[in-house]
């Protein structure tokens, strides 16, 4: 699902970034992985989260994914730095990754699956295209944050079948990702790493 202006606004601004920063600080210190890895990120937008993983983390591939045109457009054009044939941009969609299992090292969410209708599949086609050891590095939020009555009107979401903590984690689990120690989760977000070691 595609998100409206006042959400791409934010996304592209200073204070997203910012944020970006710090999250991927975490993922580093909660798992590095090894320089060289293969990396794929679902819901790219304009590839500015694409620039800070790749600094902090060095893969050797990084695939930057989206169902909107415009930012893969734009995160297309953003050629900055020695390493950027590094990384590709590619129009798709996160329920159907066009990738075969065990594809990647590490998949990068920042805040995407909750804008997926069937958000039990996106997870599952992020298991499916791990290699078994590999990271999953995500932001979400839950509905407190972007389906209360300021956000709801502005924002545009799925509104059926949302989830909180609980079924979040409880579907990573399922899909055989374990979420590492140290996570930071409220009643509005997670923050977190988890790593596939196999359904159970």
């Amino acid at each position: 699902m595609e998100v409206n202006w006042p959400e791409r606004f934010y996304c592209r601004s200073f204070v997203r970034k910012i944020a970006q920063w710090r999250e991927v600080g975490f993922f580093r210190a909660t798992h590095p992985i090894p320089p060289g890895a293969k990396v794929l990120e679902i819901g790219c937008g304009d590839g500015g989260g694409a620039a800070i993983f790749a600094r902090r983390f060095a893969p050797s591939l990084y695939h930057g994914l989206d169902v909107d045109p415009a930012m893969v457009k734009v995160a297309a054009g953003r050629r900055k730095g020695p390493d950027w044939d590094k990384r590709l941009f590619v129009l798709g969609d996160a329920e159907k990754l066009p990738y075969a299992d065990g594809a990647f090292d590490a998949v990068v969410n920042f805040g995407i699956i909750h804008h997926l209708p069937d958000w039990r599949r996106g997870l599952a086609e992020v298991a499916r295209v791990l290699r078994p050891g590999g990271a999953f590095y995500f932001e979400e939020i839950y509905p407190p944050l972007y389906a209360n009555p300021l956000f709801r009107v502005m924002l545009a979401h799925p509104r059926e079948d949302r989830f909180h903590g609980p079924e979040f984690r409880a579907v990573m689990a399922r899909e055989g990702l374990t979420l590492l120690p140290g996570y930071h989760e409220s009643c509005l977000f997670i923050l977190g790493v988890a790593i596939k070691t196999g359904r159970p």
